[in-house]
């Protein structure tokens, strides 16, 4: 098997005939683990008491709202990845849809800012809502920190190991969330749980309709997460076949999930307290004494999962724009031996760190919302574009309502946040417009050089 332009040994895909300088370590089964692990992260343990604050004790229909949301830019990202399956993502769909390389490195820049920005997010929620059960006394910024750190290093140590570790953290996180699903049952079953609260509205709020909508669109951060996946496409094992059925079945068992504790919640915890709750007063007036030490630590394993998987994302998508040339090469450099992208997990570090520091949890929250659903908008118009160039090989294909839909989709929920995030989320795109013209100035300095460039 031929090696890559850099030494190391390529996997080859048999599929598409596309050898790859990272190691295709992948299986279907942590592919799935990867998604839903992705998906069912700090989002749930951490904002369910918000969306209860929009919409009342009926939090499991905006979650349904989101889910089928999510569902339809998800059904295009299925299309897209098994017709291309290459590290970086949207960005690289957007590149081939509309051959603008600036086009294609500002949607890059702006789903890796969302995946730091959602890792931040969590970090701060690692260290500000479960960490003071152990640690009371330690400040949240270093917290945040020290769970960035962990992140990072085990990052930096292979895909292999930290998909690996994100299998048991995710069997961990499920199982945290199938203890609130008992204690609702048991609820249930003893008379202390009242079900009817799952389908009460906010009184006073507007019609059921607005409220599910108006709660959609803060339950939708908890959906996102299935995008990511697409970023590790080039490290998947038969990435053309194994995607798209992956990727459902991944969004189908969060969605199951999601309804089960959402419906839970509301079922314990008495209608004035649902506002601002969180799944651990589940545990607190839930029937069951289980020690709140015990689902505090699942809570941290689960925002550090969702932390992990997000700077795997934000890492591998910048080796994947400079194996693109939208980036410069050095963004391409792997560390001997472990094979892992190097350059890009200490960039989107530093980055996540500086976001820890000065942003805070709502904030990072609804930033990273407003990022992903401006790139669904150019993911969704992708796949129609690229319907003009058929490829070689055959690929899942969705409806082309499907996609259209999803536009629509993305402009309302985009409808529903504050100005203060589209100032953050603008602000990060012109860093990454201004990285664009000094990487430019760059490749033509070295080319008035007479060398290659970049």
């Amino acid at each position: 098997m031929p090696g890559s332009p850099s030494g190391h040994p390529a996997d080859y895909d048999p599929d598409t005939e596309e050898r790859t300088e990272l190691k295709r370590a992948i299986t279907p089964g942590l592919l799935l683990l990867f998604i839903v692990g992705d998906i069912v992260g700090g989002g749930i343990y951490s904002l369910v008491g918000e969306v209860g604050g929009e919409v009342g004790g009926a939090i499991w229909v905006p979650f349904l709202v989101a889910l089928v949301m999510a569902l339809f830019t998800a059904g295009s990202y299925a299309e897209l990845v098994s017709k291309y399956p290459r590290a970086g993502g949207a960005a690289l769909y957007v590149k081939k849809a509309f051959n603008s390389k600036f086009l294609a490195f500002i949607v890059a820049f702006a789903v890796m800012a969302s995946g730091v920005t959602s890792a931040a997010t969590l970090s701060r929620g690692f260290a500000g809502d479960y960490l003071p059960t152990f640690l009371p006394d330690l400040k949240v910024l270093l917290g945040a920190l020290l769970a960035l750190l962990l992140v990072t290093l085990i990052n930096l140590r292979g895909i292999a190991e930290s998909v690996k570790l994100n299998v048991g953290f995710t069997l961990i996180e499920l199982t945290g969330l199938l203890i609130i699903v008992v204690i609702g049952v048991v609820a249930l079953t003893d008379g202390s749980g009242d079900i009817g609260q799952a389908f009460e509205f906010k009184s006073g709020g507007g019609s059921p309709v607005g409220l599910a909508l108006a709660g959609a669109a803060l339950a939708f951060y908890a959906l996102i997460g299935f995008e990511d996946s697409v970023n590790v496409a080039e490290e998947t094992q038969n990435p053309r076949a194994t995607f798209p059925g992956t990727l459902f079945k991944g969004i189908a068992i969060a969605g199951v999930v999601y309804l089960l504790v959402t419906i839970a919640f509301s079922t314990v915890v008495p209608a004035g307290d649902i506002e601002g709750g969180a799944l651990l007063d589940v545990v607190k007036l839930g029937p069951l004494d289980i020690p709140l030490e015990v689902f505090s630590a699942i809570g941290l394993l689960a925002l550090i999962n969702g932390a992990l998987i997000n700077m795997i994302m934000a890492s591998r998508l910048l080796y994947g724009m400079s194996e693109e040339k939208v980036l410069p090469p050095v963004f391409g450099r792997v560390l001997p031996g472990r094979r892992t992208p190097w350059v890009g997990i200490l960039f989107t570090s530093l980055l996540c760190a500086v976001l820890i520091i000065i942003g805070d949890l709502d904030t990072l929250a609804s930033t990273t919302v407003t990022l992903l659903t401006t790139v669904f908008i150019f993911v969704n118009a992708s796949v129609l574009i690229l319907r003009r160039q058929p490829v070689e090989h055959d690929h899942f294909v969705v409806p082309s309502v499907v996609p259209v839909i999803g536009i629509f989709i993305s402009i309302a929920l985009l409808t529903q946040q504050e100005a203060q995030t589209f100032g953050i989320a603008g602000i990060l795109i012109v860093v990454g417009a201004i990285l664009w013209a000094l990487n430019e100035a760059f490749e033509r300095s070295r080319g008035g050089r007479g060398e290659t460039p970049a």
